[in-house]
């Protein structure tokens, strides 16, 4: 009895380190620069731990500069259980074959829209695939957004966390307000962080402006501009949200603690 009195108090302070309910978010991808020990390329693909499945959100566009960045971050890509495909446009779905050839085991989701040609690569490498139209539950506490947009089809990522939602944008050709506002709509929450690409890096500031305005009258809590969201949107975005504006690129470690 005396023995099991000192082993219990112990083993619930292993599981208690070993469970964590922490998000991490790492940017493995990127044409901005944070980790100067990892190369940058024009493209994104963002590394979602601490669901139930590990979620790779796009792929970069250069396989090799994938793997490399992964390897120097200590990630093995044998373990990620979820591939989500924004669109179509290269910079996002160029490493695919690279990490299929690591990995065949995943569930790739991707946009309806999609050509045959990538959906019949998906299925020759032996992996499952998910085709997405809708809205859609990928895995619990995490949502597509459904294909979004005219022109460019293409899907966002939605974590549920106990602090708001977060959103992973690829370039946010829909829109990145409009994205928000989807998001918000389907689960009936307000957003915590928005992450990735927002498409303004050819716009000016006039037009950015309006945009940062849109994001605070949805009342986004902290944003996390890259890829495609420009240097004058950063520089911008920093004005309007100060502390709250989360410096990425390359290499970045975001840590939501207590997210579940």
């Amino acid at each position: 009895m005396y023995i099991f009195k000192i082993i219990l108090p112990l083993l619930s302070a292993f599981m208690s380190f070993a469970v964590s309910n922490d998000l991490t978010l790492t940017i493995v991808y990127d044409n901005n620069p944070y980790n100067e020990e990892l190369e940058t390329r024009w493209g994104f693909s963002c590394l979602v731990q601490g669901l139930e499945k590990t979620i790779l959100f796009d792929v970069g566009g250069e396989g090799s500069v994938l793997l490399k960045n992964m390897e120097k971050l200590e990630i093995d890509p044998k373990t990620i259980d979820l591939i989500v495909l924004s669109h179509i446009h290269y910079d996002h779905i160029g490493g695919l074959s690279a990490i299929l050839e690591k990995n065949p085991f995943v569930t790739v989701y991707m946009p309806n829209s999609f050509p045959k040609s990538v959906k019949e690569e998906v299925k020759g490498a032996g992996a499952e695939l998910v085709e997405v139209h809708g809205s859609k539950e990928i895995c619990t506490d995490a949502y597509s957004t459904g294909e979004l947009g005219i022109w460019i089809k293409e899907q966002s990522l939605i974590i549920e966390t106990a602090k708001g939602l977060v959103i992973i944008t690829g370039c946010a050709h829909p829109g990145v307000v409009n994205i928000i506002r989807h998001a918000k709509k389907l689960l009936k929450s307000d957003v915590y962080l928005v992450l990735g690409g927002f498409h303004l890096c050819w716009m000016n500031a006039w037009q950015i402006k309006s945009i940062i305005n849109g994001v605070r009258k949805e009342r986004v809590k902290k944003v996390a501009p890259c890829h495609c969201s420009g240097n004058l949107a950063r520089k911008l975005f920093g004005k309007s949200y100060g502390e709250n504006l989360v410096l990425s690129g390359v290499g970045k470690r975001i840590r939501i603690k207590d997210a579940f």
